[in-house]
């Protein structure tokens, strides 16, 4: 059985250590922490790895988030995944930093990349892992704060939340997504 885990983000250097990019971000540390190494593939960055017998594909696509569906689409149908064995790792403007939300269907939210997955793939019933990012920005300046780096402050934190999303990952292959939104779900 295969599992796909897709960190959403935008590549290139301008858009590396941004907070749309948590995604990427989370999948880098992994596989650094693991040691294997990300290969470029077909609409993206994809890295294989086992877990207890479990093949897990790891993907960062090259599409830029806003047309995210088309390498997730591609992959699901490469590896003959099934819907209900795929994550998206994205980040979440309605949650503070150190939380994360698991849910196993629901709206994009307003976050263009998940809402390109679900008209590629024809469906809102996949998991995702929202990752709070903090809403700290002035009226008008939601794109600037989601494309800026993170601040001093916001780094004390952000190893912890990229290892507590590795972790729920891990779990979301090992014991479903319930188990794992019970798990890791926080406030």
């Amino acid at each position: 059985m295969s599992w796909l885990i897709v960190g959403l983000g935008n590549i290139g250097d301008e858009y590396a250590d941004t907070r749309h990019n948590i995604g990427f971000m989370i999948l880098d540390a992994w596989a650094q922490a693991s040691g294997f190494s990300f290969i470029s593939s077909r609409y993206g960055a994809v890295a294989e790895l086992r877990q207890k017998g479990k093949k897990i594909i790891l993907l960062k696509p090259s599409t830029y988030m806003n047309l995210s569906g088309r390498a997730v689409g591609y992959w699901l149908q490469k590896e003959k995944i099934p819907i209900e064995n795929l994550l998206v790792l994205v980040d979440d403007l309605a949650l503070p930093l150190s939380s994360m939300r698991m849910r196993k269907q629901g709206s994009d939210g307003g976050h263009n990349g998940l809402k390109d997955i679900a008209a590629v793939i024809g469906s809102n019933n996949y998991t995702r892992l929202r990752i709070g990012i903090g809403g700290n920005f002035s009226k008008g300046r939601q794109v600037d704060y989601v494309l800026g780096r993170w601040s001093e402050e916001e780094r004390k934190v952000l190893q912890e939340v990229i290892k507590k999303a590795i972790d729920a990952s891990l779990s979301f292959v090992n014991v479903g997504a319930d188990r794992a939104m019970n798990l890791f779900n926080t406030r």
